[in-house]
């Protein structure tokens, strides 16, 4: 049975900030926020005077950890405790994760995501994904209850570090590159066709406009290429997410990226940089060392992580841990056309270290000041 698990409605346009106390009238005037003082700041005085003019009584709750249990635990309490109505969630992908969570065990809340970033698709995506209190990733936790709308401000986004539009760009392109590989043994799926042709759009608005749109948000301007591309990112790349059957197609790049979560020495990549390396690691496992070089090309333009840093105690022996504790489901390896065992990725671990002293003749660390 094909589902596709989605918002009611996304709303995206510049200054949209000033207006959310017109989208949220309709539903309630008692409300719970949840967000981080960083995203707070990014949306007001604008979204406060929304508010004020609505008649809408609210509470704010900083989130200043991961999407934990702890976390969730918290706002569903608190928002319990309170009487509201409707839950804001305002921020990027942790905390909207977290008000997903929180929503989907308190049946008559509405639940409404404001996402202040493009670095993921979390505003969108069917899916909460719960880490531990060091943001080591725990599970992925599919939804069943999802937002009643999706806000976005295009002139927020253009003003926040251009960093995040890169990797939410990469976290997006991922979709197509992890779904596609399915079809080779499933050619007659819809669910699986439907999801790659969504994600083969988003990468095809990346081709077109993804320069445009991070010179755009160096400059901290919205042009039509940055609205294209938050949009690939949001919507294009949680549509892909949001569409199901019964044959499990889970992204194996972003496997490896859960796994790269309990690494001490990565815990400043972003989610986005995580999954770029990974998408370098799976394209080795696909073509026998030899990644594909418009994957390539695109990981270096939105300058992802293309080897790992220096690891504690004997290298070889931590790329061995990390291989061996990969979690894919084996009935999706299965699926797959190429070797996804815990030697294949050790090996094209071990690849990614000697891949840019090939092609460069020096060896490139990648390191992101935090």
């Amino acid at each position: 049975m094909l589902a596709i698990t989605s918002p009611r409605a996304y709303a995206h346009e510049a200054g949209l900030r000033a207006r959310v106390g017109e989208f949220i009238k309709p539903y309630s005037r008692h409300i719970r926020i949840v967000t981080s003082p960083r995203a707070w700041q990014a949306v007001n005085p604008e979204l406060s005077q929304s508010l004020a003019a609505s008649d809408i009584r609210w509470q704010l709750d900083f989130l200043t950890s991961e999407c934990t249990e702890a976390a969730i635990a918290h706002v569903r309490e608190q928002t319990e405790q309170q009487g509201a109505e409707l839950l804001l969630a305002i921020g990027g992908g942790r905390v909207l994760d977290t008000a997903k969570a929180a929503a989907s065990q308190l049946p008559g809340l509405t639940l409404i995501n404001f996402a202040t970033q493009a670095a993921t698709c979390a505003a969108w995506s069917p899916l909460a994904i719960i880490y531990d209190e060091t943001g080591g990733h725990l599970r992925s936790q599919p939804l069943e209850k999802m937002p009643e709308q999706v806000l976005v401000d295009s002139e927020v986004i253009a003003r926040s570090d251009v960093r995040f539009l890169k990797a939410g760009i990469v976290d997006a392109l991922a979709k197509y590159y992890e779904f596609r590989p399915y079809q080779k043994h499933n050619p007659n799926d819809l669910a699986l066709d439907l999801k790659v042709m969504t994600a083969r759009q988003a990468l095809d608005a990346f081709r077109r406009y993804g320069e445009a749109a991070i010179a755009a948000c160096q400059q901290q301007q919205v042009t039509p290429e940055l609205v294209k591309v938050i949009d690939a990112s949001i919507v294009l790349a949680g549509l892909a997410n949001s569409v199901r059957d019964a044959l499990p197609t889970p992204g194996l790049a972003h496997a490896i990226h859960n796994r790269l979560t309990h690494q001490p020495e990565l815990h400043h990549w972003l989610h986005g940089e995580k999954v770029g390396f990974s998408l370098l690691v799976q394209s080795l496992l696909e073509q026998a060392e030899e990644p594909d070089a418009e994957l390539l090309t695109l990981l270096r333009y939105y300058d992802m992580p293309l080897v790992l840093p220096a690891l504690s105690g004997d290298r070889q022996a931590a790329l061995r841990n990390i291989a061996q504790q990969v979690r894919f489901p084996k009935a999706s390896a299965e699926r797959l056309p190429f070797n996804v065992s815990a030697s294949a990725i050790e090996q094209a671990l071990r690849a990614t270290d000697t891949l840019l002293q090939a092609r460069c003749g020096v060896l490139f660390h990648f390191s992101y000041q935090e």
